[in-house]
């Protein structure tokens, strides 16, 4: 659990001085998740994040609460999708943000990144058997090694719904096209 205005531990508050406090819950009602001008938040072990590992840690966090949604062609969720519908449902509904329609606009409106430079959040692209050598499959990378050069990523498939898979299982080796960052 993140903490927001109105959600500072006993911990905080004996630390911080009063007028800082104090400006913390002015911000609104308990509950809102506006921070002034504060550009600090935690995550739910108590570790410090940055506003971009907020976001991403809100987006691995929404997409795993999806596992096991039955897959359904040109769904866009919230209780089946298909590949671009789980992705772009994911980003709108966590952070607000668009990435585009299907599979090729994700693909063709995100910065393009190499693969040593993915990481978790990032969106990988691969064909499909209907898409030609062209982009027909999305998913969001949960995590990349880069020793190996292997990444894990989660997805709507076809055949199992939402699920976690790892680029080293040969349909996905077969048919990686590559990996881009949502602006």
């Amino acid at each position: 659990m993140c903490l927001f205005a109105g959600q500072v531990s006993a911990q905080q508050t004996t630390a911080a001085p009063d007028d800082v406090v104090d400006e913390l819950f002015a911000y609104g009602e308990e509950g809102d998740e506006e921070v002034g001008n504060f550009d600090f938040l935690y995550n739910e072990r108590g570790e410090l994040l940055e506003y971009d590992e907020l976001m991403t840690e809100n987006i691995i966090n929404e997409a795993k609460s999806h596992i096991g949604k039955r897959y359904v062609y040109g769904s866009k969720g919230p209780r089946t999708f298909d590949c671009s519908g789980f992705t772009s449902y994911v980003y709108k509904h966590q952070n607000n943000v668009w990435i585009g329609a299907s599979s090729r606009e994700q693909y063709a409106i995100n910065m393009p990144i190499k693969r040593q430079e993915m990481q978790a959040g990032d969106l990988v692209f691969f064909t499909s058997p209907r898409s030609g050598k062209g982009v027909g499959h999305v998913g969001i990378v949960l995590s990349y090694d880069p020793q190996t050069n292997v990444f894990t990523f989660i997805h709507a498939s076809t055949k199992e719904g939402v699920k976690i898979s790892k680029s080293t299982e040969g349909y996905y080796q077969r048919r990686y096209v590559g990996v881009r960052r949502v602006k």
